[in-house]
C-alpha cells in the first residue's frame, strides 16, 4: 500500500554562502569615479590654475649719492639749500678763527746785536823766547762788550696807491708804550685828500698796545703830501692807500716806578 511521505521545507541558512557578486561591482564602480574625479581635479588646478611662483624677494642695495655726475650734484645743492639746520645757524666766516694768533715779525738775533768778528792771525808768528825782565808793564786790556741793541729807527711806508701824491711829509717821531713789551707793526687804511692832507685813518691791525695804536693814528693825521693836479673831480674824490708802520728800538719805554715802604 502507498502511503504518502511528507517532505518538510527546505529551512534558511544561517549564513549565506552565495558569492557577493553587487560587491564587487560597487568597488569598480567607486575605482572609476575616484579616477575621473582625480582626472578632473588634476585638469582644473594644473592647467586651468596654474600654481603660483614663490619669488625671491631682490637683493639689498645701496645708492651713493657722489658729485661725479650732474644729477648728483644737484640732489647734494637740493639737499644743502632745504637743510633747516644750516638755515637757522649762524655761520662764521671760512678765515676767522676763535683765537686767533697775533702776526709776529720775525726779528734775526744779528739784527739787534752785531757779532764781533775775530782778527786774522799774523802770517808770520816770532817764535823767540820772551825776555824775563820786559822794558815796562804787561799792559792788561780788557775785551769791550758790544751794546745790547744797536739804535733802530721807526719807519714809515705807503702803498703804492699814494705815489701820484709824491714823498710825505712827516713830523718828527714821539712815541710812549705803555708797557715794556716789544709792539707789533701796525698797518692803517689812510685817506688822501686832492691838497695832501689824510682825512681818514682806519686801523687793520693791533700793535699790542693801545695807546701806541691811537699815537700812531694821530701821527699819521699830521702827515701831508705835496698834492696832485687840482681838478674838479679831483677835489671831490678821495685816494685810499695802505699805511705801514714799522716799530724801532726808539719808542720810550714806561719808567718803573719803584716803592720803599718805612718801618716803624
Amino acid at each position: 500500500m502507498n502511503a504518502s511521505v511528507s517532505v518538510p521545507a527546505a529551512t534558511p541558512l544561517l549564513f549565506n554562502w552565495e558569492p557577493p557578486r553587487g560587491r564587487k561591482m560597487a568597488i569598480t564602480v567607486f575605482v572609476i569615479v575616484s579616477l575621473v574625479a582625480h582626472a578632473l581635479c588634476f585638469y582644473v588646478f594644473q592647467i586651468v590654475y596654474p600654481p603660483t611662483i614663490a619669488l625671491l624677494p631682490p637683493p639689498a642695495r645701496v645708492s651713493l649719492i657722489s658729485p661725479n655726475s650732474e644729477e648728483g650734484r644737484t640732489l647734494l645743492q637740493w639737499i644743502g639749500a632745504e637743510d633747516p639746520a644750516l638755515a637757522f645757524a649762524t655761520q662764521r666766516p671760512a678765515e676767522a678763527r676763535l683765537r686767533a694768533l697775533p702776526k709776529l715779525r720775525h726779528v734775526p738775533s744779528y739784527l739787534a746785536i752785531e757779532p764781533a768778528l775775530r782778527e786774522i792771525p799774523p802770517l808770520f808768528v816770532d817764535l823767540r823766547m820772551p825776555s824775563s825782565q820786559p822794558p815796562t808793564a804787561v799792559p792788561i786790556t780788557h775785551a769791550q762788550v758790544p751794546p745790547a741793541t744797536s739804535p733802530r729807527a721807526t719807519t714809515f711806508s705807503f702803498s703804492t696807491e699814494l705815489n701820484n701824491f709824491g714823498a710825505p711829509h712827516l713830523p718828527r717821531p714821539s712815541f710812549t708804550a705803555s708797557n715794556n713789551e716789544s709792539p707789533d707793526n701796525i698797518r692803517f687804511r689812510v685817506a688822501v685828500g686832492a691838497r695832501g692832507e689824510i682825512r681818514y685813518c682806519f686801523l687793520l691791525n693791533t700793535s699790542g698796545d693801545p695807546a701806541l695804536d691811537e699815537q700812531a693814528r694821530q701821527y699819521l693825521m699830521l702827515c701831508r703830501f705835496p698834492g696832485r693836479p687840482a681838478s674838479d673831480e679831483s677835489d671831490r674824490s678821495l685816494l685810499w692807500g695802505i699805511a705801514t708802520i714799522e716799530w724801532g728800538n726808539d719808542v720810550a719805554r714806561p719808567q718803573a716806578t719803584s716803592t720803599t715802604t718805612g718801618v716803624q
